[in-house]
């Protein structure tokens, strides 16, 4: 690809001359504390993105998901959110131990607006509000402990141009390889197909808190 004839924005007032200056509400709607329309809405979310930066500026965008209600409000400004078994790489959280800094985006399928929260996160190996995140007899090894910093609504642009609850817009699932292939190609290259496709089969979903 030819690189030498982009055209790059270096400047915090070009920027706003191309995508103009928010309107008075939107650029004063970031909160400090938890409204109560926030802790319903973290009562109905399944799924949080979670974006977190190192010192050197390596970052990470990690999904957590459980049913409803995972993530804790412990007061107007703190919540903990657990962590469930997964591939023991903790990209967000080695980010976590040298820059507490994190992004905090709440889905609620169905919904294009979305809530969003950043803050200071610490990781907690016990405390006594673990005992209420136990799904399935699973209680987590850990936690994040989440200081707000800022909390806001999102509007629902970026969702209505995707179209992405709209189920007459979803693709086939074969538009792209099934996962058994990609883990063959990409990652787990030692082992057969087809040990892939019995390990990501229907016994997969039963071993999500094991």
């Amino acid at each position: 690809m030819d690189l030498t004839d982009l055209v790059e924005v270096t400047s915090v007032e070009r920027l706003g001359e191309l995508v103009g200056e928010p309107t008075p509400s939107t650029a004063g709607k970031a909160r400090s504390a938890l409204h109560e329309y926030d802790r319903q809405w973290l009562a109905a979310s399944p799924l949080c993105l979670m974006s977190t930066s190192a010192p050197d500026g390596t970052c990470d965008t990690s999904p957590k998901g459980d049913p409803p209600g995972f993530t804790l409000v412990l007061d107007d400004t703190t919540i903990a959110i657990p962590e469930r078994p997964g591939n023991r790489r903790a990209d967000g959280f080695h980010n976590i131990l040298g820059n507490p800094h994190v992004g905090l985006l709440y889905l609620i399928p169905g919904r294009g607006d979305t809530l969003r929260i950043n803050g200071r996160a610490r990781i907690l190996e016990d405390a006594p509000f673990f005992d209420r995140m136990v799904v399935k007899g699973n209680r987590p090894k850990l936690a994040l402990l989440v200081e707000i910093d800022e909390v806001f609504h999102h509007c629902a642009k970026a969702f209505l141009r995707s179209g992405l609850w709209k189920p007459e817009n979803w693709p086939s699932p074969d538009v792209v390889p099934p996962r058994p292939q990609i883990a063959k190609q990409l990652e787990r290259r030692p082992e057969t197909l087809e040990e892939l496709e019995t390990y990501y089969g229907p016994q997969y979903a039963k071993r999500l808190y094991g």
